[in-house]
């Protein structure tokens, strides 16, 4: 499906994920430091939920644009498992295209007035 609304996405019906794209020049941050900060910013234990989140929507991934990057994105995964006391459940797949959230979810926490998530 392409360019599925919110509400297609929560039905768990379109194969989509709620997601982030990041754009970075690897003169300024490294691949490998942007992956820590997303090992330490969630919790990759839990299959289809983040926090009060439930749903395939809201599982851990990563996507990857590139082999080296699939390389790294594995060790950093099998490094951050020390972390854990349960396995990471987070999947490495091939990026493929991204669609923009709706207007109203943008800057969704900003709007609201709170300054980060609730975890």
């Amino acid at each position: 499906m392409k360019n599925p609304s919110y509400e297609q996405v929560c039905t768990d019906n379109t194969g989509h994920a709620e997601a982030v794209e990041v754009t970075f020049d690897p003169q300024v941050i490294s691949y490998h430091d942007l992956l820590e900060v997303f090992w330490n910013n969630h919790n990759p234990t839990t299959l289809n939920r983040q926090g009060l989140d439930v749903g395939a929507q809201y599982r851990s991934a990563i996507f990857y644009h590139s082999p080296e990057q699939l390389a790294e994105a594995q060790a950093s995964r099998d490094a951050a498992q020390a972390q854990f006391p349960r396995p990471i459940v987070t999947q490495i797949v091939p990026a493929s295209e991204f669609w923009r959230a709706e207007e109203y979810h943008q800057q969704y926490l900003e709007k609201r007035g709170l300054a980060h998530c609730h975890l």
